[in-house]
C-alpha cells in the first residue's frame, strides 16, 4: 500500500514510501526511490491508525474497509 505523499514520506531521499508488511505494533515501509526500509509505529502519518493500519488490517483478512465504517 502506498503511503500519500501529503502524509509522509522517506526520511532519507524524501520518495514515496510503500507500507510493506505489519503487526499489532508496526509498519514496515519500502521507499520506492531509494529502497531504505524501516519501521514506524501504526500511527506514524498521523491518520489515527486508521487509512493505512487500519485499511491493511482489513485486506488482510479479506474484508473491505469501506464496509467496516457504517
Amino acid at each position: 500500500m502506498l503511503v500519500d505523499l501529503e502524509d509522509g514520506c522517506c526520511r532519507e531521499c524524501e520518495g514515496q514510501l510503500e507500507i510493506t508488511h505489519f503487526d499489532d505494533a508496526c509498519l514496515w515501509v519500502c521507499c520506492t526511490e531509494c529502497n531504505n526500509d524501516y519501521e514506524v509505529e501504526t500511527d506514524f502519518f498521523g491518520d489515527g491508525c486508521v487509512k493505512y493500519y487500519f485499511t491493511m488490517q482489513c485486506k488482510s483478512l479479506g474484508l473491505d474497509p469501506n464496509d467496516m465504517h457504517q
